[in-house]
């Protein structure tokens, strides 16, 4: 394909044999120079596709060695791919001796800054930290050749459009751009169209699931609050009683927290993720091997290449934003003939995201109530039921014989058969009496085509400024009860013009607003971008001339405001704290 001596000897030593189609298809195309929009599913070798020929564009530069500005850009949109794409790039150019930098939030700043002063040749960022080091002046954009927007759909999904225009919009005009998305929206398109050269486009298409795999996976899809989601999944799993289930979350930090929550509530549970070392990892997976483990939370990208023998379940404790991160997903189960179940905790308002999924894998997916306090009880006299019955099955029964005897000389043998039933069901019961609500799943307003406000008209804004309820894009949040996101109500003069919070939210106050140049998107980016939230649980939000509000979920506010405390916003340090009206 064109690669030079030392990638092919990195390739080797990692045990690559032939490339993937992406790989196939995008190498030469970014080697030869030309810009590229692909489309490729998690999982298929996308990152070794722009690694490889950029790393070797930067290689043949004559001025390389004199430059200590970067050569490639790579923009992400979390800080767990960040670091696993920047763990490639070491890989994959140590015989060139490229030096490979990371910059995401929740790091500490002053380790990034004294990196990129001392010089480096690729920085992979994410789009919010790369925006704070390039406002300080601290990341310089002049020497670039190669500039890749890694999963960029989901950046979007982030809120992160206004920040991808600024990065861009830095960048030398004759600079290679490579953009690469597993779906490919309208608002994919419309970036492309303002950035990208007469793009070369590659698509690789997600093999369709067969009627055989159908067969085999027992597919749900349970609507629930977000609130309420831990107990939900912890009810399925009383109900369920898999051998070992896989849980996948959005972030790294929702990892941590449900690892904690289903810990407290008595399961044997484990996180798995970016930010672990690899030892962390293997022991996590001998754990889960060992059968001391019996639930695994992991995110999209620290699952990758897992092969779980015990795997009987898997659940979507969100719901995927691409069709073929679901595909991918529930392909975990349901392997060499075994059946699996695989479970998806909905939120009311994605039923656009469950339609997207079923229109790509060609069948509806069954919705149903998450099972009553009533149904759990009775599942769990089954279940003492069943275990009775196996250890009946098994025998070796003798050493309880004398026990036996000596109570049947006192009460009728049935009572004690009656009273060990009672003890076995009574340990194996948590205390779970607290209904889960029943709510339906529902198309949203905020599934229109979104237009732009009559304000983003009259300042020449694109309708990308502004999300939906789904956290991407859109023309307003009025029915939330507070003003638009972006929109003039917004820009209000002091507190008071957002009303009071709604239920189950809490205000905090940032110590940045319209005088820092802070816009409503740099608010829902860097909380998502650092807590971990969705743009759909960040909101109404008010912008003053020295501070802003900005609502959050109560029970995530205190994370959010710890989660906070090293991050930057439009290059000002972040002072976050509930708001005290």
């Amino acid at each position: 394909m064109g690669l030079c001596p030392e990638l092919l000897d990195a390739l080797g030593e990692l045990g690559y044999e032939e490339p993937t189609p992406i790989q196939e298809r995008a190498i030469p195309v970014v080697l030869a120079g030309d810009d590229l929009l692909g489309q490729a599913a998690t999982g298929t070798g996308k990152t070794a596709a722009f690694a490889l020929p950029t790393l070797q564009r930067w290689s043949e530069r004559p001025d390389r060695r004199s430059l200590d500005d970067p050569s490639v850009l790579v923009v992400v949109p979390t800080r767990e791919l960040a670091m696993q794409v920047s763990e490639a790039f070491h890989r994959y150019g140590r015989g060139l001796g490229a030096r490979v930098v990371p910059i995401y939030g929740g790091q500490p700043i002053g380790r990034q800054l004294h990196a990129l002063a001392a010089g480096v040749d690729v920085v992979v960022a994410t789009p919010g930290r790369a925006i704070d080091h390039l406002e300080r002046g601290t990341l310089r954009l002049d020497h670039v050749l190669s500039v890749v927007l890694d999963e960029a759909d989901e950046m979007l999904d982030m809120g992160f459009a206004e920040d991808l225009d600024a990065l861009l919009g830095a960048l030398p005009p004759q600079r290679q751009t490579v953009l690469l998305s597993a779906t490919m929206p309208r608002r994919i398109e419309r970036l492309a169209r303002h950035h990208l050269n007469d793009p070369q486009r590659i698509e690789i298409s997600s093999p369709r699931h067969t009627a055989a795999d159908d067969a085999q996976i027992r597919e749900t899809v349970y609507v629930v609050p977000r609130s309420h989601k831990p107990a939900a999944l912890g009810r399925l799993l009383d109900v369920e009683a898999p051998a070992a289930t896989l849980v996948f979350c959005r972030t790294r930090t929702e990892v941590d927290q449900l690892n904690e929550t289903m810990n407290g509530r008595g399961y044997r549970a484990e996180a798995l993720h970016g930010g672990m070392s690899q030892e962390q990892r293997e022991r996590v997976m001998s754990r889960l091997r060992a059968g001391t483990a019996e639930l695994l939370l992991a995110t999209d990208v620290a699952a990758r290449g897992l092969d779980i023998d015990l795997l009987t379940h898997v659940v979507n404790f969100d719901v995927p934003s691409a069709p073929e991160s679901y595909v991918h997903r529930i392909g975990r189960v349901g392997r060499a003939g075994r059946a699996g179940v695989a479970i998806t905790l909905a939120e009311p308002r994605e039923h656009r995201l469950i339609k997207n999924i079923e229109a790509s894998i060609g069948r509806s997916l069954p919705v149903r109530k998450v099972p009553s306090v009533a149904d759990l009880a009775a599942r769990r006299v089954e279940l003492t039921t069943e275990a009775i019955r196996e250890r009946l099955v098994r025998g070796d029964l003798e050493s309880m014989r004398a026990t036996i005897d000596s109570l049947a000389d006192e009460y009728d043998i049935v009572e004690v058969a009656l009273a060990a039933a009672q003890l076995l069901h009574d340990q194996s019961a948590a205390e779970d009496d607290a209904e889960i609500p029943d709510v339906p799943l529902r198309p949203q307003r905020g599934e229109r085509t979104a237009q732009p406000s009559r304000s983003a008209r009259r300042d020449g804004r694109r309708d990308s400024d502004w999300r939906d309820r789904d956290g991407r894009r859109g023309p307003d949040d009025r029915d939330r009860g507070g003003p638009m996101r972006g929109d003039r109500a917004t820009r209000g003069a002091g507190r008071g013009r957002l009303g009071p919070p709604a239920k189950g939210k809490v205000r905090l106050f940032v110590n940045a607003g319209r005088a820092a140049g802070v816009r409503p998107g740099d608010l829902v980016g860097a909380i998502a971008g650092e807590s971990g939230l969705s743009g759909r649980d960040i909101g109404p939000i008010d912008i003053a001339d020295r501070f802003s509000l900005v609502d959050v979920p109560a029970n995530r506010a205190d994370h959010v405001v710890a989660a906070m405390r090293e991050t930057t916003i439009r290059g000002k340090r972040a002072n976050v704290r509930r708001d005290r009206g």
